[in-house]
């Protein structure tokens, strides 16, 4: 006869690793806006949890259940009649391992878990891939062309304003502060200095006048918008947002930037100059073609780039 232990319903046990489970999904998720390391390890996490909940889940559905046979008593054969378990057509006998170990109701619960996480990975993955994947690919910055060197009268500041992508329109509008500092050692030197403020990313503006009406515009071969080349002579540059303020060379003078305004590289080719990659400055040591420039890979407004500040930006963020 059954117990009263073997009457009551079966439930998983009390376990810790449901916590575990989310700890590691929330990492993963952390983790795609973050660093794909994270992601590594939060989905790593998951993983490992995730088989171990679903062990305690289904232990006591693998363990057979006790198998105790009512009390019978034995029905009488009729007279002449053969037992049907005696005989070449006996029926066989269930020995007790064939006993179902697995019941219908807890395999059919496996199915529809799997089934929606399948249906849920078709439908999410696709999803955070075309939101999230983006921000971790490297984007392509192209070599613009300014202008001949003549547009840029040395120890004059020039601003110049372009469309990285004309295909992509606005969304591609820069704005640099050039100035040609002249020869190093028979190699010409400029200033390549890119308008966002380093605090929060507002548009910086020349501290000085600017030469409106001297506007040139540089027109391109393919016919796009060309670029827009206006002399101007700051005393530096100041952030309208919230005060950021900079000197000539991009070192932060007041206000709340954390580093010197980013820069780009540049090129010269046939006589005209090419802007190429931003890089992020600490700091500059000197002016103009002598300038000692603490370069690193850009970084977002906001993050410190050298320092024992820069130890609280371990990981680069996407941009």
């Amino acid at each position: 006869m059954l117990t009263p232990e073997d009457e009551k319903p079966h439930l998983p046990p009390p376990s810790l690793w449901p916590l575990g489970f989310a700890v590691g999904i929330a990492c993963l998720l952390a983790g795609l806006v973050v660093s794909l390391p994270a992601a590594a390890v939060g989905a790593a996490l998951a993983v490992v949890f995730g088989f171990l909940w679903i062990r305690d889940v289904t232990r006591g559905s693998m363990t057979p259940a006790p198998h105790v046979e009512p009390e019978t008593r034995a029905a009488q054969p009729p007279v002449g009649a053969q037992p049907a378990t005696v005989g070449e057509s006996a029926f066989p006998r269930m020995e007790e391992e064939e006993i179902a170990a697995y019941p219908r109701s807890t395999f059919l619960s496996a199915a529809t878990l799997g089934l929606g996480a399948a249906i849920g990975g078709v439908i999410t993955v696709p999803v955070l891939g075309f939101t999230i994947l983006p921000s971790f690919l490297n984007q392509p910055e192209a070599d613009v062309d300014l202008g001949p060197l003549e547009e840029f009268p040395e120890g004059r500041f020039v601003i110049a304003t372009y469309l990285e992508h004309p295909e992509q329109g606005e969304v591609s509008r820069r704005t640099v502060f050039v100035r040609n500092n002249g020869f190093l050692e028979n190699q010409p030197s400029f200033t390549i200095l890119f308008s966002r403020c380093v605090h929060l990313g507002c548009p910086v503006q020349p501290n000085g006048p600017v030469d409106d009406d001297a506007e040139r515009i540089i027109e391109r071969e393919d016919g796009t918008e060309g670029v827009r080349l206006i002399p101007a002579q700051p005393s530096g540059f100041g952030c309208p947002c919230h005060g950021g303020q900079y000197d000539t060379e991009g070192n932060v003078t007041a206000g709340p930037p954390v580093r010197a305004l980013d820069r780009a590289e540049f090129s010269i080719r046939d006589g005209h100059l090419y802007v190429g990659s931003l890089y992020s400055v600490s700091e500059v040591e000197g002016t103009g073609a002598r300038a000692r420039i603490k370069k690193y890979g850009l970084a977002v407004p906001g993050v410190h780039v050298d320092g024992p500040s820069a130890w609280l930006y371990p990981i680069e963020v996407p941009r």
